[in-house]
């Protein structure tokens, strides 16, 4: 099984002004493990087809992921941001299934 280290993006959105909300995005480093590393190309109606990732990544989990795991967005890994499709909770880890790039904003 092979390792992970790396950055998991939470975005929140907080009042910036009296009735303004912005997303924040917060940035924390977690270890774990790679349970599926699963690359595929999908067509579409363009020219090239998307790049999509359907990895399972099982983090140990810290008491900030754990109040925070509906805030999870994205993964940094390969030098890319890939967005988290669903989180799933077994104590003490975070299960994490990951899909296509993330193209959410950035701070």
């Amino acid at each position: 099984m092979a390792k992970f280290y790396g950055n998991i993006g939470f975005v929140t959105m907080k009042e910036t002004a009296p009735g303004v909300y912005r997303p924040v995005e917060t940035l924390r480093a977690y270890k774990g493990d790679l349970l599926n590393n699963v690359k595929r190309w999908e067509s579409t109606e363009y020219v090239n087809d998307d790049l999509s990732l359907n990895n399972r990544i099982s983090i140990l989990a810290d008491s900030f992921a754990y109040e925070n795991f509906g805030a999870m967005k994205f993964v940094e890994q390969y030098g890319t941001r890939w967005k988290i499709t669903a989180a799933e909770v077994q104590r003490p880890r975070i299960i994490l299934s990951v899909g296509g790039v993330y193209n959410g904003q950035s701070n």
